[in-house]
């Protein structure tokens, strides 16, 4: 949902609302700069879980304060006090199918002694969860500042473990440190699978990492329920994750005559995490709803890798999971005659507003539309993607040096785009940068995380500022081995004019991670430059502003663009 703000002394606010998350981009005309201190939030909670309550109303805060005033490093301070010296904000306090109403204030007067004067109100709601298109993601390892403040015993404990090269994964975090960090993602997989009801419902599972105990449980209790289950998992002679998968498939629910497990053989991976709901009739299934996206069902996928869960209520999408379950089901251990099968049943044709997509496939057409999607931009592109990249994608997504287009963007592994190495020094390691303007990250090891992924999540959006985006979204690494090698599906959607409630959903997070990232690299890899190694503060005047009118290019396209221009 986007809504634009009235014009209230000189300022006006676009607000993008998604899920989990608000993003307000401001704007003033340059003259109204003029002893600009920054800009106050000021929230108010109209429904859902805070309305009503003390905390329904607040301001909201950043990390920054002026020189010379009081300030707990790392602790929050009110934009009221501290002002926001941004053109762009997010809260990530809020909840879905929520209304809000944010408070633009502009600031003048002095440090320690603000003149907040009053602003531009805009209201939205967040995504509800019973729209047909929905997405959740969790919070991952981008809160991890946040999650040091809110669960500090557990963050020093986890440390400790760290410190003592204790394996991380003894270390068992409190529920509702689990929940915290699930921010819901867990409760709609498994809500998903309870919509199984009884007998008249399947649940046709493609599946490459089955681990989670709390989705197994699901799967179990809809079996119990007398549903029909059909479990397709990744298996691989010798591989540890088969290894892992089968002995998560011995339980006795799985062994129930309602119930058939699938060895997926391959020398490749069966990277698929979907399933499709279907109702049954005489043995013929009608599917109803897919949940997809790019998060396995374990612990590192669910709670600390930045991941998405994609719901979906449309019939034709729910049918086009539903064939390709049924190729490979087929194909099962010959995944030769799967490629053969997609090349023929599902060619690259992005014709209508979407595409479901599946490889393996022949000649790399899945790439070569990531591609052309990617060069296709006019004004922005925003991405997360992990792994090696192809590299006609990758040279897209980085463009030409000191082009027009905005590129923000996140890489979990080394890369032209990642470039520099993080600091594994640092407690809260900083994003590496690359000269041309476009911003990535480099694996890192962090308390809580087992292994080196923390965005998990694939994800491309083209033109988010526009009042066209197309998203593309999935389990494709968008590599050579994702398209010719490994089952996978991606999602390719064009938003019809006006109609950006996905990519608000998909846009507003992929921003929390870039930017959470960025404030990384300003606190530490700032010293490269000659800066000192400690957290930023505000300016105390208005010289702030001068990048964003003319002074950076970058800076004075991000606040045009998220402004609507």
């Amino acid at each position: 949902m986007r809504v634009l703000s009235p014009t209230v002394n000189n300022l006006t606010v676009k607000a993008y609302a998604g899920s989990t998350g608000v993003l307000l981009a401001m704007d003033l005309p340059k003259a109204a700069t003029h002893g600009l201190l920054g800009f106050a939030i000021e929230r108010d909670c109209l429904s859902g879980p805070l309305a009503g309550k003390p905390e329904g109303h607040k301001w909201l805060e950043g990390l920054l304060n002026f020189p010379g005033l009081p300030h707990e490093p790392g602790q929050p301070v009110p934009t009221n006090v501290a002002p926001i010296q941004k053109f762009r904000w997010s809260d990530y306090t809020v909840y879905p199918a929520s209304d809000y109403a944010y408070t633009v204030h502009p600031v003048y007067g002095q440090p320690g002694n603000p003149d907040v004067k009053p602003g531009p109100r805009v209201q939205v709601s967040t995504a509800s969860e019973q729209a047909q298109q929905f997405a959740i993601f969790n919070r991952a390892v981008a809160a991890s500042q946040a999650f040091a403040r809110k669960f500090p015993q557990v963050a020093i404990d986890l440390w400790a473990a760290k410190k003592k090269k204790k394996k991380l994964t003894t270390v068992k975090l409190p529920p509702e440190a689990y929940d915290w960090l699930s921010r819901g993602l867990l409760k709609h997989l498994t809500d998903f699978l309870a919509e199984a009801t009884d007998a008249t419902w399947a649940a046709d599972i493609a599946i490459y990492e089955y681990e989670l105990e709390a989705i197994r449980d699901a799967v179990e209790l809809a079996v119990g329920r007398g549903a029909e289950v059909r479990l397709l998992y990744h298996a691989k002679a010798g591989d540890s994750q088969t290894t892992a998968n089968k002995k998560s498939l011995k339980t006795p629910p799985l062994t129930a005559a309602n119930v058939t497990t699938i060895p997926r053989v391959t020398k490749a991976i069966m990277h698929d995490k979907f399933i499709v709901l279907s109702k049954r009739q005489g043995g013929a299934r009608t599917p109803m709803a897919v949940l997809c996206g790019s998060t396995n069902f374990t612990e590192n996928g669910v709670f600390r890798q930045g991941n998405v869960v994609h719901i979906s209520r449309d019939a034709a999408m729910a049918q086009s999971y539903l064939d390709q379950f049924e190729r490979l089901v087929t194909t099962a251990k010959d995944p030769a005659q799967t490629k053969k099968a997609i090349d023929q049943n599902n060619p690259i044709a992005v014709n209508g507003p979407v595409f479901v997509g599946f490889s393996p496939r022949t000649g790399k057409p899945d790439l070569a539309e990531f591609t052309s999607v990617i060069d296709g931009v006019h004004r922005d592109v925003l991405f997360c993607t992990v792994f090696a990249l192809y590299a006609t994608v990758e040279k897209a997504l980085l463009g030409k040096a000191h082009d027009t287009i905005l590129r923000y963007g996140l890489q979990n592994t080394r890369s032209t785009i990642t470039g520099i190495h993080a600091d594994r020094t640092a407690r809260f390691a900083a994003t590496a940068f690359l000269n041309e303007g476009l911003e990535g990250w480099l694996k890192e090891s962090t308390a809580g995380q087992v292994g080196n992924i923390l965005v998990h999540t694939k994800l491309v959006i083209a033109d988010f500022t526009s009042d066209q985006p197309t998203l593309i979204s999935g389990s494709h690494n968008l590599s050579a081995n994702a398209s010719g090698s490994n089952d996978e599906n991606f999602l390719i959607i064009k938003m019809p004019a006006g109609d950006t409630h996905l990519a608000d959903i998909y846009g507003v997070e992929l921003m929390r991670l870039y930017d959470h990232y960025r404030f990384r690299w300003f606190t530490k890899e700032g010293a490269k430059k000659g800066k000192p190694a400690v957290p930023p503060i505000l300016c105390t005047d208005d010289t702030w502003t001068k990048p964003y009118y003319g002074g950076d290019a970058l800076k004075t396209a991000d606040r045009e663009r998220f402004a609507g221009k």
